[in-house]
C-alpha cells in the first residue's frame, strides 16, 4: 500500500464534524473512539516513517559482494556438491563398491 494512496490523517480526523439526528450516537462516544483512530494514524505513520529509514539504511550499508546473486550461487554450488556425494553413497548401497569404483 502507498503511504500516498491513505485518505486520511489524524488533523483531518480531528476535524470531522458529524450532523446530529434526533437518535444519533453519543458525541462523547464518537469522539473517543475517534481520539483512538487519530492515535493509531500517528503510530501508524511513525512505524511507516521508522521502516522507510531503516530499509535506506539497510541498502545503503549492504556491500556489493554480498549481492543476493552473489550468495545464491554459492549456495547452490554447495547443494550440488552435497547432492552428488549423496548419490554416490547411494549407489554404493545399492549396487556394492565394484560399481562405483567402475564409474570413477
Amino acid at each position: 500500500m502507498s503511504i500516498d494512496r491513505v485518505q486520511l490523517n489524524g488533523k483531518k480526523i480531528l476535524e470531522k464534524d458529524f450532523k446530529t439526528g434526533i437518535r444519533g450516537y453519543s458525541q462523547e462516544e464518537v469522539d473517543e473512539f475517534l481520539d483512538i483512530i487519530i492515535q493509531d494514524y500517528d503510530n501508524f505513520k511513525q512505524e511507516i516513517d521508522r521502516l522507510n529509514e531503516e530499509i535506506e539504511k539497510l541498502k545503503s550499508n549492504r556491500p556489493a559482494a554480498e549481492t543476493p546473486r552473489a550468495r545464491s550461487t554459492q549456495q547452490s554450488s554447495q547443494v550440488n556438491y552435497d547432492v552428488l556425494k549423496r548419490l554416490s553413497n547411494l549407489e554404493k548401497a545399492v549396487f556394492g563398491k565394484r560399481y562405483a569404483d567402475s564409474e570413477e
